[in-house]
């Protein structure tokens, strides 16, 4: 019983695509940090531009 358990690799297997999705989240959540400032800039320059177009022309 113990030499059929030893040569069982599923759970193994198992633990290292776990592994692999952690992996991937972490990948993800860094990507999304780094690119988040990028787009939260973007739609500033967005809204000053909307704004300054729905000012009224000096006089």
């Amino acid at each position: 019983m113990l030499r059929r358990l030893r040569r069982d690799e599923r759970g193994a297997t198992a633990i290292e695509y776990g592994l692999i999705v952690a992996l991937l989240a972490v990948a993800c959540i860094g990507a999304f940090n780094s690119l988040g400032g990028g787009a939260g800039g973007m739609w500033d320059i967005i809204q000053t531009k909307i704004t300054a177009a729905m000012q009224p022309p000096a006089a």
